[in-house]
């Protein structure tokens, strides 16, 4: 039974919100709701490079913000810091980059309206070798820390000795 449960897991496609583009998965896309008069927003999401060589996020765009950039925050002797990505995001062969609350995200410039809970964001992503990827972000609540769709998922992960354990 456990065998059978493993190989389905192992074998199973990605999820239906995850997008493949040439080697790349992108999933757990997702903003958060801004108040009234906000001209800025955050944009997240996972990449993951499945191939042998590395790729790199050049520019993204979508039609409800004026501009939308690739940022870096940072946090350096007590001092944050947040930056523009002028050459991109690159994303080395078998590695994952998450980018998120406090670290890499979308920095979306000059909104044209609020974003409300519930919403869906189209974005445009430009790779380098995969090319042009669409993706929609789903906006979340003001505080979220993730992706409403995470919550109360079980990961599973191998365990050397049990087989799985919950994460």
């Amino acid at each position: 039974m456990l065998g059978i449960m493993v190989s389905c897991l192992l074998a199973a496609p990605a999820k239906a919100e995850d997008v493949k583009a040439g080697d790349l998965v992108i999933s757990q896309a997702w903003s958060r709701a801004t108040p009234r008069g906000a001209k800025t927003g955050g944009g997240f999401l996972t990449i993951e490079n499945k191939g042998s060589a590395p790729d790199r996020l050049v520019t993204v765009s979508g039609d409800f913000a004026g501009k939308i950039e690739v940022h870096e925050m940072a946090v350096k002797d007590g001092v944050m810091t947040m930056r523009l990505l002028e050459n991109g995001l690159t994303i080395e062969p078998g590695k994952t980059v998450k980018l998120a609350p406090g670290g890499y995200h979308l920095m979306m410039l000059d909104l044209k309206a609020p974003l409300k809970q519930g919403d869906k964001l189209p974005v445009t992503l430009q790779f380098e070798k995969a090319g042009t990827v669409a993706v929609s972000l789903n906006v979340e609540g003001m505080g979220a820390k993730g992706p409403a769709a995470d919550s109360g998922k079980m990961d599973m992960k191998m365990d050397g000795q049990s087989g799985m354990k919950k994460m």
